[in-house]
């Protein structure tokens, strides 16, 4: 039986990332959202006023998709965009019904959160030491 390869915390991350992200979706899939839909209004939330550029750059996606992606949220009601013509800067804004999608969705997310929580205590502590690291910044 061959040895198994060296512990690579790259791959670990990435396997990890990879069965929550799966886990996110089913979880959002109710909702009609995805973890890039989730991702794509919290940033229109967070930064009322966001440009189609801002936003593609901030979600790692082309302007093309940050276009396609809004108007689905137009046409469904969870996004405005106010100065939406030809030639103009776009303002966009999360609408009424977008606010009560996200607070539905951040249900989902404290519950992923608990159950991961009550599951692996340790890692979910560890986790939240080394993200306090990051964002504090070089020492």
């Amino acid at each position: 039986m061959p040895e198994p390869p060296p512990f690579s915390p790259t791959v670990a991350l990435l396997t990890v990332g990879r069965v929550w992200e799966a886990s996110f979706n089913q979880a959002l899939k109710p909702l009609g959202l995805t973890t890039r839909k989730y991702g794509l209004l919290g940033h229109v939330r967070g930064t009322p006023g966001i440009s189609f550029s801002e936003l593609a750059r901030r979600s790692r996606i082309t302007v093309q998709s940050a276009h396609s992606a809004v108007a689905a949220f137009v046409r469904a009601g969870l996004v405005d965009d106010g100065t939406a013509h030809a030639g103009s800067a776009s303002s966009l804004r999360v609408t009424a019904e977008g606010e009560a999608l996200l607070a539905r969705a951040a249900e989902v997310v404290s519950r992923l959160d608990a159950e991961f929580a009550e599951r692996h205590p340790e890692l979910t502590e560890a986790l939240r030491v080394q993200m306090a690291r990051v964002v504090s910044g070089p020492d």
